[in-house]
């Protein structure tokens, strides 16, 4: 398997799709809006993809509840923001509930909980996202949130290391700068690194590298393997965001040699999935033990 995790463009497979993931297959692939109808159809379509995609692919999406969610009514329950939960048993119960709807729909990868802390003054692509400014009731709630998911047979993504909460701007549009990541910050990362799977943020610490934190050998390796002690499967946020500059192979190439173990890439075209594919090097053998080790841990295993 390319290590990518890679979006696709519509509602059922088209042919090129199908003959590029047989071809060179992806690491799996993330839905949006753009590839949900109805139940009926989003079943169809993940038994499509595990037609096509080996067998240790995941297919994941964002779901995380409040305004990120890509399964949504009529067809699915809509499910509280993280900052309307006021306690760990209804975060696990929201999880669970997430989990039970992503299990039935053939997807077994969840990009939630959010981890980074609610900051006043800080712009708000994070804010209700977030469980809250204090670190011990992000670990307390996003913790449960993610035993809920893993309880349904669902994988948690945390996000975004090594913490966003602070950003000024939106990195969908831009780079955000920072001096270095905060110790209040890090910490719900420290206490839940025991979470599968996590994601990157694009955010620039100037005091430790003159990359993002995606393409950043020193925040990989010294805060979030190092620091935060995370020995899971890392990927990284959606190379197609503003923040970062370059083509999404060229970015991919530099987050995988940078020590992510996969490259997220969201937009859907053919065109960027074959160069992507094409580019980017086989899962390594690290990389494939830390999947097999997240998947492990799926019910309690």
């Amino acid at each position: 398997m390319r290590a990518a995790i890679i979006g696709i463009s519509g509602t059922t497979l088209t042919p090129a799709e199908i003959a590029l993931f047989q071809a060179t297959p992806p690491l799996g692939v993330i839905l949006f809006a753009r590839n949900v109808a109805t139940q009926a159809q989003l079943r169809a379509l993940t038994t499509e993809l595990r037609a096509v995609l080996p067998p240790e692919a995941v297919i994941a999406v964002d779901q995380e509840g409040g305004r990120v969610q890509r399964l949504r009514p009529p067809h699915w329950r809509a499910h509280q923001a993280a900052a309307d939960i006021t306690n760990e048993a209804e975060a696990f119960a929201i999880g669970s509930a997430i989990g039970a709807e992503c299990h039935a729909a053939g997807i077994d990868l969840v990009c939630a909980p959010v981890l980074d802390r609610r900051i006043p003054g800080a712009h708000q692509i994070i804010g209700d996202r977030s469980y809250g400014a204090d670190p011990e009731t992000i670990i307390a709630r996003a913790g449960a949130m993610a035993r809920g998911l893993l309880a349904q047979d669902v994988m948690p993504v945390g996000k975004h290391a090594p913490g966003h909460g602070r950003a000024l701007v939106d990195s969908h549009q831009s780079l955000p700068h920072l001096d270095r990541p905060a110790p209040e910050d890090i910490v719900p990362f420290r206490a839940l690194a025991w979470l599968p799977w996590l994601m990157t943020a694009h955010i620039l610490f100037e005091d430790l590298d003159d990359r993002p934190a995606t393409l950043s050998p020193r925040v990989i390796a010294d805060v979030i393997r190092g620091e935060i002690g995370f020995d899971g499967m890392l990927i990284t946020d959606d190379l197609g965001m503003k923040a970062l500059q370059g083509t999404t192979t060229e970015l991919a190439i530099q987050a995988i040699e940078a020590g992510v173990d996969a490259a997220l890439a969201c937009a859907g075209t053919i065109e960027e999935a074959r160069s992507l594919l094409a580019a980017v090097p086989e899962l390594t053998e690290n990389g494939v033990r830390r999947l097999r080790a997240a998947r492990r841990q799926v019910a309690g295993l």
